[in-house]
């Protein structure tokens, strides 16, 4: 959020936001370990369903449905636990917490002896993953100027994107004993890095707590506290910038208590609203759920390339897609690139969906990279918005006097969605048939596109104090 006129245009690399790309990057060592447990999933599960499974036996259909959708559950529990602690206890303490389910997690994956270790450990991973939802999208967007608030929330899902890619390497390559032994050091190092970073100055504020507030804010915006007479000029300019975002900050009722009024009335009833159809599309076009059965997809289209290579190729097409969400976001805007993104996989999905209905299987061993080309086509279109912008657009929607309960609420909406979508999709994969799991989420995607094209306003360049 800029509250100087001293540069009317900031970027990631200006020098006053240095301290807020480097928060930005220590604090998504936690989301990188996430998406490392969440790319576990695919070539583990493959593993564990053949006679050579680590846990002895074989696991069925339905018990690796369940393995893969308890992360959702955990995550909704956390969700809303973290959204009643995130105001009581400070962002900083809250993301202390992340850290330990996600150790535990890899603990239990470690010394499984049957799947009940493997349900605990994933609601242990959904836990974590869903507490960082809340938590940290709040951090950054607490701490960042508003011209690189949407290229560092979307900063997110690139670390999230890294892991999955990370997590499916190790998975498939290394011995199912080491991975957790490796994993479990990024938590670790998580923690030694976010010693150092202050309480954002939103939530000190918020307390009372003033003068810590305005370190706060000298810290994550570089400038100067005091010192020597040639700076006395800049820390008075500094000094008038913290006065002018205090009051925008005081403004915005962040002091005054919560009640019914401020969920029950029209404008944030409509943003909630709006919320729950940008989350609902998100989950029920496939966005999550397709890349955690990706190998099973490949099997289904009878691709000739090596399944898991393909999963590999994909996960770099959904690295490029976001890499390029958080390099536009700022400048072309949400709304636009979220449209675009929602309409590009929609058709993307139509296609697979043609292809595993019409096409014969010798067309398919004729043209075996078009199953591919498809795939990543929709990882690409999806991650530069469906994907990346969600924590960007309902943060910037939400009232500030809300917001902590608003995004929980949100995220558990998201959380409640990934289990659903987590559980049905497998089912649906081999029941029903892949044609109609993604005629779908195509139809889903079309459904979004048309009520977020109607309703949803662009939020580039909101503060987050009003």
């Amino acid at each position: 959020m800029v509250y100087s006129v001293k540069e009317p245009k900031l970027s990631v690399f200006s020098a006053r936001c240095r301290w807020q790309v480097i928060a930005t990057m220590t604090v998504h060592i936690m989301t990188l370990t996430h998406g490392i447990g969440v790319g576990w999933l695919a070539p583990s599960l493959f593993r564990l369903s053949t006679e050579q499974s680590p846990l002895g036996e074989p696991i069925s259909i339905d018990e690796a449905s369940w393995v893969g959708s308890l992360i959702g559950l955990g995550a909704l529990t956390s969700n809303i636990i973290f959204g009643l602690l995130l105001d009581r206890l400070g962002r900083k303490f809250c993301m202390y917490l992340l850290a330990i389910p996600n150790m535990i997690y890899w603990i239990l994956i470690y010394t499984a002896q049957d799947v009940t270790y493997l349900y605990a450990g994933r609601f242990l991973a959904g836990v974590s993953g869903g507490g960082l939802y809340v938590v940290l999208p709040i951090f950054v967007a607490e701490i960042a100027d508003n011209d690189i608030r949407g290229s560092l929330s979307s900063m997110a899902m690139m670390y999230i994107s890294f892991g999955m890619i990370i997590g499916f390497t190790m998975s498939s390559y290394l011995n199912y004993y080491l991975m957790p032994c490796i994993a479990i050091a990024l938590p670790v190092i998580y923690l030694l890095g976010i010693i150092g970073l202050p309480e954002t100055p939103q939530y000190l504020l918020r307390q009372g707590r003033d003068a810590l507030a305005e370190k706060s804010y000298y810290f994550y915006k570089n400038l100067p506290v005091s010192g020597a007479d040639n700076e006395s000029a800049h820390h008075d300019s500094a000094k008038k910038e913290f006065e002018t975002f205090r009051q925008q900050v005081l403004s915005g009722g962040v002091r005054q208590q919560i009640n019914w009024s401020d969920f029950f009335n029209w404008p944030t009833l409509k943003i909630f609203g709006l919320n729950f159809t940008l989350l609902v599309c998100n989950q029920l076009s496939g966005s999550f759920a397709l890349f955690n059965y990706t190998s099973h997809i490949f099997n289904q289209l009878e691709t000739q390339i090596e399944a898991n290579t393909c999963t590999i190729v994909v996960g770099a097409a959904q690295v490029l897609g976001i890499l390029c969400a958080v390099a536009l976001v700022d400048r072309l805007g949400r709304r636009v690139m979220l449209l675009t993104s929602m309409a590009g996989m929609g058709i993307g999905e139509l296609g697979i969906a043609l292809l595993a209905n019409l096409a014969s299987k010798e067309f398919l061993a004729g043209v075996n990279w078009l199953s591919l080309l498809l795939m990543c086509w929709v990882a690409f279109i999806a991650s530069i918005g469906v994907i990346p912008l969600i924590f960007v657009i309902v943060i910037e929607q939400l009232p500030a006097k809300i917001r902590s309960i608003g995004t929980s609420l949100c995220m558990a909406t998201l959380s409640s969605f990934i289990f659903v979508s987590l559980k049905i999709y497998p089912l649906m994969i081999f029941g029903p048939g892949l044609a109609v799991t993604m005629y779908m989420s195509a139809g889903v995607c079309a459904i979004g596109f048309i009520i977020l094209g109607l309703f949803l306003t662009e939020t580039k360049g909101k503060l987050l104090t009003n």
